[in-house]
C-alpha cells in the first residue's frame, strides 16, 4: 500500500502529538495511585482533576459532574441503566431514536427483557429524528429520553436542545451521546438541558479505552461497578491516570482550536464532495445537507456494492454502510431507518475527515474512487479496454465482496427458495440421485454397471493468486465427485470475469491453474461458458462415473458408526484473516496448499473400507454437512471437537473476532439442531460452522474400522480425525462436547 489515505476519522483518532507529550511523563515517572496520600499519589490525583476540568470546560460542565469511564459504551451503559434502574428499578419507560448507536439501541434492549417498556422513534429522509412523535411517545412512567447529538454514519445533528427542553419541563431524565460531535461542533450540556451526556476519547483525538460520563448535579444513577469508592463512589476502580490526562488534554485542544478544526474538516469534506460528482454512477449524498457534523459524507453509489468497492480502494480507509449478499442487502440500520433505496443503500459509504486530511490526499482519494467506480459501473463500452492494464501485483480478493464458499447463498435463504420451487417429478428410474436428500452430486444411471455423476460449483476468489484460485476452485468442483465414490471424467469451465476491471491474463491464468489441476485428477477441461460479470468468479461443471451399487450418499449411517474427517478445518476464518491483512505470507500459503490439494488419495483409500455414508465439507461448514448426512439417515450424533482439527491460526483468528458472514448464516441455519456443551467456547462453536472452501472428506464407517482408515490415510501423508459417533435414531441433533 502506497501512501494510503485516511478517511475513517469517525471510526478512530490518531493521539494528537500534543496529547502523546502529555500523556508520556505518566508512563514511568508520575506512576502513583491518585488515591494514595504519599507525593506520588498527589501527582496522580492532581493530573485527574486537572483533566477533569479540562473535560467540563469544553462542556460547559461544572468539574465535579464529570465521571471517567472505559469509554463511550460503558458511558452509555451507565447512563440508561443507571438512571432507568434508579428511578423505575421495577420497570419504566424509555425513549429513543432508530439511529442511535449499539452502545445505546442494546442497552435499551436489555432494560426492554428486564421489563422495562421501550419507543424507539422514527426519523425522516435526512436522518433527523421526528420531534413531534418522540414528544407523543411521552408517557406518565418516561424514566429516560436518550438521543445521539450527531450520528456517527451519516453526521446529521439531531435537534437536542428542543428534546432537553421538553424533557426538563416534564422531570423526564435526558440523555445525549456526544461521542461523535465533540471536538467537531460545540457541545453545551447547559443549552442541551442534558442530564447525562457521554464522552469517547478516542473519536476525539485521545487513547482507546477512555472516555467520560456527564451527570447533572442532583441526577442519581444505579453503580454498575462496586467496590471502593473512586469517581465521586460512582465508579470503582483505579483511575487510568495515563489515559485520562490524554483525554483532557485532547478535550483542551478541541476548546482552543474548535473553529480552525471545524472550517478545516468541512473544507476537506466539500472537497471529496464535489470531486465525487464525476462519478460515472449515480450518487446520492445521505444525511441532511447542512445540519450535519463539518467532517462527515455518506455518499451512496447507486447499484454499486459497498464492499466491493472498499475492498478496490487499496489506498483509501472507509467505511461501508451496507453488506451486500447473493440474496439480500444488508443495510445499515441507520440509512434503513432513513428509507434510504436499496439500490442506492447497497453501495453507501462513508467518508469522515480529520486534522490530518490534506487537500492533496483528498484528490488523490477522489481520483482513486473514481477510477474504480468506473470499472464497476454497469454500462461498459464494447471496444473499452481494462483499466487495470497489469497482472502485476494483483490481489484478486480485493475485487470481490466476499470469499470462496462463504458467499454462497445463505443455507436459509435456499432452503425458503427450494420449498417454494415446483419440480415436477418425473417418474425416471435411472435417477439415482438428486437433491433430496443435499447429496453432493445428481447420479443418473446409464447401465447396468455404469452410472454418471454431475455436479456443478463455481465462486469468488479466496486467494489472490490468480493461477491457485484456479486450482483451488476445480480442486473443490472435484471434490464432490470424490464425495460420491466416483471417477472424475471431464470439466467444463465456468466463468465470470471483469473483462473491465482485470486484463486478460488473469484469466490466463486462471484458467492454466484449474487445467493443471484437472490433469493431476487425470481428466481434461472440453470447454465451458464464460459472462462478463462486475467480479471475478470460476468453477468448474464436473461429470464421473461410479458403480450404480458403489455410491456415497449422505444417507447410510447407522447407529455406532462413526465420521473421520481428511482435512482440518478454518479456511474460511483464514480466508478472511488473509484478505484483511492478519496472516503472514507462511500461512497463506499453507491454507492455499491445503485448498488445492485433491480428495483423490482420500477417496482410492476409502474404497476399501465399508463406507456407510460420505461427504466434503465446503460452504455450509462441518457441522452444516455433517447435519446434512445425520438428517438424510435420520439420526442423531455426539460431536467431539480436538485441537488437531483446526488449522494452524484458525483458533487464535477465530477468538480476535475474525468470523466471516457466511459462518454465522450456517451457525444460525442449524439453530436448535446444535447443543454445545456450556464450557465450548463461542469462538470453537464458530469454526465448526465455519465455511470451507475444498474442504476434506467427512466418511461414515462402522467403528470397528474407523483406527484401520486413520492409520491408512495417515500413512499415505492425508489428515485423519475421528470427530463423532451416531448414537441414536433422530432428527439429525448434534451434541458437541468440549474440547
Amino acid at each position: 500500500m502506497n501512501n494510503p489515505i485516511y478517511l475513517d476519522y469517525n471510526a478512530t483518532t490518531p493521539i494528537d502529538v500534543e496529547v502523546a507529550a502529555a500523556m508520556r511523563p505518566f508512563f514511568e515517572e508520575f506512576f502513583g495511585n491518585p488515591s494514595s496520600t504519599h507525593v506520588f499519589g498527589v501527582e496522580a490525583r492532581k493530573a485527574v482533576e486537572i483533566a477533569r476540568r479540562e473535560i467540563a470546560s469544553l462542556i460547559n460542565a461544572h468539574a465535579d459532574e464529570v465521571i471517567f469511564t472505559s469509554g463511550g459504551t460503558e458511558s452509555n451503559n451507565y447512563a440508561i441503566k443507571g438512571a432507568v434502574m434508579a428511578r423505575a428499578p421495577h420497570g419504566g419507560h424509555i425513549i429513543t431514536t432508530a439511529i442511535e448507536h449499539p452502545a445505546v439501541l442494546e442497552v435499551c434492549r436489555f432494560l426492554e427483557k428486564q421489563g422495562h417498556s421501550l419507543s424507539i422513534v422514527p426519523v425522516d429522509e435526512y436522518g433527523i429524528v421526528d420531534k413531534d412523535k418522540l414528544f407523543a411517545a411521552v408517557r406518565p412512567d418516561t424514566a429516560l429520553i436518550s438521543v445521539m447529538h450527531a450520528n456517527n454514519e451519516t453526521g446529521s445533528i439531531q435537534p437536542v436542545e428542543e428534546i432537553g427542553a421538553f424533557a426538563r419541563e416534564r422531570g423526564i431524565l435526558f440523555h445525549v451521546d456526544a461521542a461523535q460531535s465533540l471536538g467537531k461542533i460545540p457541545v453545551d450540556v447547559v443549552a442541551m438541558n442534558a442530564d447525562l451526556l457521554s464522552v469517547a476519547g478516542h473519536k476525539l483525538y485521545a487513547p482507546k479505552g477512555i472516555g467520560a460520563l456527564y451527570v447533572r448535579r442532583s441526577v442519581v444513577l444505579e453503580k454498575l461497578m462496586h467496590g471502593a469508592d473512586h469517581e465521586q463512589n460512582r465508579r470503582a476502580g483505579t483511575e487510568n491516570v495515563l489515559e485520562i490526562t490524554g483525554l483532557g488534554t485532547a478535550c483542551r485542544i478541541a476548546k482552543r482550536d474548535l473553529e480552525k478544526h471545524a472550517a478545516h474538516y468541512q473544507q476537506m469534506r466539500d472537497l471529496l464532495h464535489d470531486l465525487l460528482q464525476e462519478s460515472p454512477v449515480e450518487i446520492k449524498l445521505n444525511g441532511h445537507p447542512e445540519k450535519r457534523l463539518p467532517n462527515t459524507l455518506n455518499i451512496s453509489f447507486r447499484n454499486i456494492e459497498a464492499n466491493t468497492l472498499l475492498a478496490a480502494l487499496n489506498d483509501v480507509a472507509a467505511s461501508a454502510g451496507a453488506a451486500c449478499h447473493a440474496e439480500s442487502v444488508d443495510v445499515s440500520h441507520v440509512l434503513e431507518a432513513m428509507n434510504v433505496p436499496v439500490d442506492f443503500a447497497m453501495g453507501s459509504l462513508r467518508f469522515s475527515t480529520g486534522r490530518g486530511s490534506t487537500e492533496e490526499n483528498i484528490r488523490q482519494a477522489a481520483k482513486e474512487i473514481l477510477s474504480e467506480l468506473k470499472k464497476l459501473a454497469p454500462q461498459q463500452e464494447e471496444n473499452d479496454q481494462p483499466l487495470v492494464k497489469s497482472s502485476d501485483d494483483i490481489r484478486l480478493t480485493q475485487f470481490t465482496h466476499g470469499l470462496g464458499c462463504a458467499c454462497k447463498l445463505r443455507p436459509q435463504a435456499l432452503e425458503q427458495v427450494l420449498q417454494n420451487v415446483q419440480i415436477p417429478m418425473i417418474n425416471d428410474k435411472r435417477v439415482l440421485v438428486d437433491a433430496a436428500e443435499a447429496d453432493d452430486a445428481a447420479v443418473y444411471q446409464i447401465s447396468d454397471d455404469l452410472a454418471l455423476v454431475e455436479t456443478l460449483d463455481f465462486f469468488t476468489p479466496v486467494v489472490d493468486d490468480p493461477y491457485e484460485f484456479g486450482a483451488v476452485a476445480a480442486a473443490n468442483a472435484l471434490s464432490d465427485i470424490y464425495a460420491m465414490g466416483a471417477k472424475p471424467l471431464f470439466a467444463l469451465n465456468i466463468v465470470g470475469f471483469p473483462s473491465n476491471r482485470l486484463p486478460l491474463s488473469v484469466l490466463e491464468r486462471i484458467l492454466q491453474g484449474a487445467s493443471d489441476k484437472a490433469a493431476e485428477a487425470g481428466i481434461r477441461v472440453l470447454g465451458g461458458h464464460t459472462v462478463d460479470d462486475t467480479e471475478p468468479k470460476f468453477g468448474m461443471c464436473v461429470t464421473g462415473s461410479v458403480h450404480p451399487d458403489k455410491i456415497y450418499r449422505n444417507s447410510g449411517l447407522k447407529i455406532g458408526d462413526v465420521l473421520v474427517l481428511t482435512k482440518p478445518i478454518g479456511t474460511g476464518v483464514l480466508s478472511t484473516a488473509a484478505k484483511r491483512g492478519l496472516l503472514e505470507e507462511e500461512d497463506i500459503r499453507a491454507i492455499t496448499k491445503l485448498m488445492s490439494s485433491l480428495n483423490k488419495t482420500a477417496a482410492e483409500i476409502i474404497t476399501d473400507f465399508d463406507v456407510h455414508a460420505c461427504t466434503d465439507v465446503t460452504g455450509f461448514g462441518l457441522l452444516g454437512h455433517m447435519g446434512e448426512m445425520l438428517m438424510a439417515s435420520k439420526v442423531d450424533a455426539d460431536v467431539y471437537p480436538s485441537e488437531e482439527m483446526f488449522l494452524g491460526k484458525a483458533v487464535e483468528m477465530a477468538n480476535a473476532g475474525v468470523i466471516p458472514g457466511g459462518t454465522k448464516d450456517n451457525r444460525a441455519f442449524l439453530g436448535a439442531r446444535l447443543h454445545f456443551d456450556t464450557t465450548l467456547p463461542e469462538h470453537i462453536r464458530y469454526l465448526l460452522c465455519d465455511a470451507q472452501t475444498s474442504g476434506g472428506l467427512l466418511i461414515g464407517v462402522p467403528k470397528s474400522e474407523s483406527a484401520a482408515l486413520m492409520e491408512t490415510l495417515v500413512a499415505k501423508g492425508i489428515f485423519a480425525c475421528q470427530l463423532a459417533e451416531i448414537t441414536k435414531k433422530g432428527n439429525g441433533q448434534m451434541y458437541c462436547h468440549s474440547l
